[in-house]
């Protein structure tokens, strides 16, 4: 097993009150509460409102992951932010959240990498504070993605959702700490999970509003087989690379996306469900914030305990996967 050299030392999280159920969805959608628990698991998630910012939600969560640390805003050294939903584009959410921090000795700069970002945000910056870059960085994920997809559309309406989750990395002093990281991309698929206009090669103008082309569009089915096939290839990495068996991991948290993936994947990497960490069926796919907003579940509720051995496993647009090993 590797020595770590960067570690976990502060986890927070924010979501927004608004509780959307499916029940709700029933009003508006030609949909059941069945179909959707069938299909993915969801029972209801959560919808920011209009005073509810991606980078607000992130500086929440940053402040929570701060105080489990010890640790002030004047403190970090650098903010790596990952969303898929961000407030504007330019500039990033990160340094929006630096501002709303106060956290003035920062660099800030967000990774774009869809539901996978959190992982890819925290090898950056585990790489950063390897290089004598930084010593106390904030890693975090904030998604406001019931504002880019469509409400009309029942493929993805009920799946997608809002929240925050942050994580403090500094320095390892012992054997806690990050063992192992694997990421990896395939553009080749792009279409598969993407939004069609919005960006320089089709700005926004009124043909984009009518054709509703700014939302996210997703091919369910596809996106499905290639996701259980990339994360069992991530997680089977990740733990050669941190010269760990699956049979020593205490707890998996995947990417919480659809509760039939999740299943799938556990089967995959031959891991009991009691292993699994699973909140999807309350939260729904919060894209990047989702690993780190099940972290900080995980621990309250008792099953995230110091020195476990912990599997992370993600995947998303891009596409983009990737999965990581923490003795926690």
């Amino acid at each position: 097993m590797k020595t770590p050299t960067v570690a976990f030392a502060g986890l927070g999280s924010r979501v927004p009150s608004r509780v959307v159920t499916n029940a709700d969805f029933e009003k508006t959608l030609e949909t059941s509460d069945t179909w959707i628990r069938e299909r993915s698991g969801i029972r209801e998630r959560r919808f920011a409102g209009p005073d509810e910012s991606t980078a607000g939600m992130a500086r929440d969560a940053c402040l929570l992951a701060l105080e489990d640390a010890k640790r002030s805003p004047a403190d970090v050294d650098l903010i790596v932010g990952a969303t898929a939903s961000p407030d504007r584009l330019l500039p990033s959410m990160a340094c929006d959240l630096q501002a709303l921090l106060g956290a003035k000795g920062a660099a800030a700069f967000d990774v774009v990498a869809a539901c996978p970002g959190w992982v890819y945000a925290v090898t950056v910056a585990k790489a950063m504070i390897e290089a004598g870059s930084a010593r106390c960085a904030l890693a975090v994920g904030s998604e406001k993605l019931s504002t880019i997809t469509d409400q009309t559309d029942r493929s993805t309406a009920v799946l997608l959702a809002d929240g925050a989750g942050a994580t403090v990395l500094v320095p390892a002093t012992g054997e806690r700490g990050i063992l192992s990281t694997f990421l990896k991309s395939d553009g080749t698929l792009a279409e598969l999970l993407y939004r069609p206009s919005g960006g320089a090669a089709r700005p926004f103008d009124e043909s984009v509003l009518k054709d509703r082309s700014h939302f996210l569009r997703m091919s369910g089915r596809e996106v499905f087989k290639a996701a259980v096939k990339a994360m069992s290839e991530a997680t089977h990495c990740a733990l050669d690379l941190a010269g760990v068996t699956a049979d020593q991991v205490d707890l998996l948290v995947p990417h919480q996306a659809n509760l039939r993936i999740i299943q799938a994947l556990a089967e995959h990497a031959h891991l009991p469900m009691e292993k699994v960490f699973v909140n999807v069926d309350r939260y729904g796919n919060t894209s990047s914030a989702s690993i780190p907003l099940a972290l900080d579940e995980a621990r309250a509720a008792g099953r995230l305990k110091p020195g476990d051995l912990v599997l992370m496993v993600t995947f998303g647009a891009g596409f983009t996967w990737g999965a990581m090993v923490v003795r926690w």
